[in-house]
């Protein structure tokens, strides 16, 4: 089928709308205008628009949008809500303890940074690309990566429409498009379908540590005037994790009476009863918590897994024709807890790089400007700052606080070692080793079932089409799965994607995929204990769409 795509050229192809393609898009083009030259460039989007697949806490450290675009504010970026005040909380079962401002790292603090909904501010990059002539193109799956007869990167297919679920062409076949360029940067975010397939391919993690993770689960709230509080930013750890499980709660207090209430579980974790969106309901009902929602509405959900290895988990950040930026990398400071202003830097110094490779007359080599660029920028001075701050962690909550606050406090992030990171897939223990957890039922008020909450995601997929869902040996999931593990992708999956269905007339159980349940959080393809599952892009437009998530 691959031959009758159509194709289209462009100097620079971006594969993702999120904040490092749109800042890549917008760099490109304000060097353009100021060398007084055409450059076209292109960037696709999975998502049905610009921004409805994008998901985060956020409070956002706005230094790189000082740089990209100075006059943020008089062009009308929706950062609305400056940080006012600032908590960090250690909770038990039922009660808080606020850690002193004094013993604060300096990367737990948010003084000069906005709390965001950062849905809204990409749709508002975009609208910013746009203005430049950067063409976007929404509702188009980047999936597969084109290669030339030397292993150049030469560009992306997109995804076929309107194949049948055993992928033969249905009557609205459309074939996909092969979208060529001289230099393509990959932007998918945090564990990219087509990024982890170059990683291999080219190498790129062979001097790097594993990648690990944490899946943030989020809802936006709106709550009594008399409880919110504009510019609170609130962080927990602790209760309801066991404290040999990193992880950790969040509330945001908007503008208009929103909140926005999240948690996080390092995908690290090694009880395979766990359910990190369960312990996201129980974590709602602590008192700390629930003082700031009780009363509200429930306005939206969703998850993502979230890249927190660090600079020592950095692959290699290019390859012939091509790099990877934003999380698509690995850029996100999981010590600060963000992580777009990391994606807007590494999609600035990438686009440069690209820039000057065109005005020499290159294409389809490898931009070393880029990875020497960012060696010398402030994201990496940053980023080895906290480099210890996952590792530590593993040494369980209270040490690992300890020795990471003794790492900034003491030594300025300047420790003349480094630690090491391992795959979040290998470290489960079987299901007969560790405790059950009895989780409650939801109470329909603050805490809420796994269907439900997928509705107010918006997620849509339609149905006759091939699974994207793809498992490499069928038989795994109950010979290793569920016979060793009690079934965790029944549990790690925060859409109910996943189901254990007991067979009739002597067959033995199986597993169910509900794959339009999907909200693309990808903690399914790290989590796997025999990585068994590998996430691809379903038809494009598909998944969640969410409002200013």
């Amino acid at each position: 089928m691959s031959g009758e795509r159509e194709s289209m050229e462009f100097d620079v192809l971006i594969v993702g709308a999120g904040p490092a393609g749109l800042a890549a898009a917008i760099r490109l083009k304000q060097q353009a205008v100021a060398a007084g030259r055409e450059l076209s460039v292109c960037v696709i989007e999975k998502g049905a628009e610009v921004g409805a697949h994008i998901l985060s806490g956020a409070v956002m450290d706005p230094r790189a949008l000082d740089e990209l675009l100075p006059d943020w504010k008089a062009l009308g970026a929706p950062l609305d809500t400056p940080v006012a005040e600032d908590k960090v909380l250690f909770l038990n079962a039922t009660g808080a303890r606020e850690v002193p401002h004094a013993l604060l790292p300096d990367c737990l603090t948010n003084a000069g940074n906005y709390i965001v909904r950062l849905g809204s501010l990409v749709r508002w990059l975009g609208e910013q690309a746009e203005a430049l002539g950067v063409e976007i193109y929404p509702g188009f799956a980047g999936a597969e990566v084109l290669h030339d007869a030397a292993g150049a990167v030469i560009g992306v297919a997109t995804g076929d429409m309107g194949l049948t679920r055993d992928g033969q062409p249905g009557p609205a076949y459309q074939p996909g498009m092969a979208l060529l360029a001289a230099y393509t940067l990959f932007a998918e975010g945090c564990r990219g379908h087509l990024g982890k397939q170059l990683e291999a391919r080219h190498g790129l993690r062979d001097n790097s540590d594993p990648q690990t993770y944490g899946i943030g689960i989020k809802e936006l709230w709106e709550v009594p005037p008399d409880v919110h509080q504009a510019g609170l930013v609130v962080h927990t750890t602790g209760w309801p994790l066991e404290s040999d499980t990193y992880g950790g709660g969040f509330a945001y207090h908007l503008e208009g009476g929103l909140v926005a209430v999240g948690h996080v579980v390092g995908l690290d974790y090694a009880n395979p009863h766990l359910s990190p969106f369960e312990e996201f309901q129980r974590f709602k009902t602590h008192p700390a918590i629930r003082r700031y929602l009780e009363g509200g509405k429930r306005l939206a959900y969703g998850a993502r897994a979230i890249v927190a290895g660090g600079l020592q988990s950095l692959p290699r950040l290019v390859f012939p024709g091509g790099a990877l930026i934003g999380d698509d990398a690995g850029f996100l400071n999981a010590a600060r807890i963000k992580g777009s202003h990391g994606a807007i830097k590494s999609g600035m110094l990438a686009a440069d790089a690209a820039f000057a490779a065109l005005a020499e007359g290159r294409k389809q080599d490898v931009l070393e400007a880029y990875p020497e660029a960012f060696r010398a920028s402030w994201l990496h001075a940053e980023l080895h700052a906290t480099r210890n701050f996952k590792p530590y962690m593993k040494k369980g909550r209270w040490l690992g606080s300890l020795l990471f606050g003794l790492d900034q406090k003491l030594l300025r992030g300047k420790a003349p070692w480094t630690l090491r990171n391992r795959a979040d897939h290998g470290t489960l223990r079987p299901a007969a080793e560790c405790p059950r957890i009895d989780y409650p039922k939801p109470d329909g008020r603050l805490s809420f079932d796994r269907l439900s909450s997928v509705f107010l995601s918006n997620t849509n997929h339609e149905e006759e089409q091939p699974c994207h869902l793809r498992l490499a040996d069928p038989e795994a999931p109950i010979r290793i799965n569920l016979a060793r593990f009690d079934a965790p992708e029944t549990r790690y999956c925060p859409a109910g994607v996943y189901e254990i269905l007991e067979g009739g007339g002597g067959e033995g159980p199986r597993l169910q995929i509900n794959s339009q349940n999907c909200i693309h959080c990808k903690t399914c393809d790290i989590k796997d204990p025999t990585q068994n599952i590998t996430w691809v892009t379903p038809q494009g437009g598909e998944g969640p769409i969410y409002q200013g998530m």
